[in-house]
């Protein structure tokens, strides 16, 4: 059996145990999130032994980390989480003095169970850009989802109607609509001939006539009025979802004002 590495990762610092063939601890230490920091890891480790005989186990995917130790030729065997977790009550039973850490539990279950586990096999310089550019647009459509519930939770205070006319709030023709009509005084006159004209220059292509939205917007609960709830209100027409989205449109989403007094959210049905 060769020497095992645990690797407990931290956002700025991460936690390492290094245990010998008889699963005793011979090394700990600690690593910044840096890649200085990691190469001068790798360099201590190097001092235990060839890269390809120190097997690493991990449980957080962290790509610059697995990345930096891959391409040192060390051998990175991911534990999930799940395991992880499952196995932690053992090892407090038998150290109840002192939490050994998750690091010593990552090298330790590496040197009990590794034929258990699969190695990360080294990628490609095409597969990880790929790979980047995937996670990249994971984070955009994550950010996407936040800021549309963050409109969504404001409409839901000042204007529902404008949450309820479209199925999904960040739609182009949902943010169309929010910047053309901010509050509900400024739907007052909106009928079904006025509805069907707005429809037809965002070229809506649901399957709702005009007189089924204006349905919708009419059933939709009133609203809590006051001056400064109807100026928060007309802000979302300067919101970022007002405009078509792209990464750099960001916002934070603040807290309505609220008064006793309910808004008409219902507009007169005229043309």
């Amino acid at each position: 059996m060769s020497l095992t590495v645990g690797i407990d990762w931290g956002s700025e610092v991460h936690a390492v145990c290094v245990l010998d063939e008889r699963g005793e601890t011979i090394d700990r230490l600690e690593s910044k999130h840096t890649r200085e920091g990691l190469a001068r890891l790798l360099k201590r480790l190097a001092k235990q032994g060839a890269p390809e005989e120190l097997p690493i186990a991990l449980e957080r995917p962290s790509w610059l980390l697995i990345d930096t130790v891959v391409d040192a030729r060390d051998p990175v065997v991911p534990i999930h989480p799940n395991v992880v977790k499952a196995s932690r009550p053992r090892y407090v039973v038998v150290n109840r003095r002192r939490d050994p850490g998750d690091a010593y539990l990552l090298a330790d279950l590496l040197w009990t169970d590794e034929h258990r586990f699969r190695r990360l096999r080294p990628l490609f310089g095409e597969v990880k850009a790929l790979r980047a550019l995937v996670r990249e647009r994971d984070d955009l459509v994550a950010e996407r989802v936040a800021l549309a519930n963050q409109l969504r939770a404001l409409l839901e205070s000042c204007w529902p109607g404008a949450v309820a006319i479209f199925a999904d709030i960040d739609s182009p023709i949902s943010l169309a609509f929010v910047k053309r009509y901010p509050t509900p005084n400024s739907s007052a006159r909106l009928g079904q001939k006025r509805l069907a004209s707005f429809m037809a220059r965002h070229a809506y292509c649901g399957r709702r006539s005009p007189e089924e939205l204006l349905d919708r917007l009419c059933s939709a609960p009133t609203g809590l009025a006051s001056d400064a709830a109807e100026a928060e209100a007309s802000a979302t027409s300067r919101w970022p979802w007002s405009r078509p989205w792209s990464p750099s449109s960001r916002a934070s989403a603040r807290s309505p004002a609220r008064s006793s007094t309910p808004w008409r959210s219902s507009p007169q049905a005229r043309s």
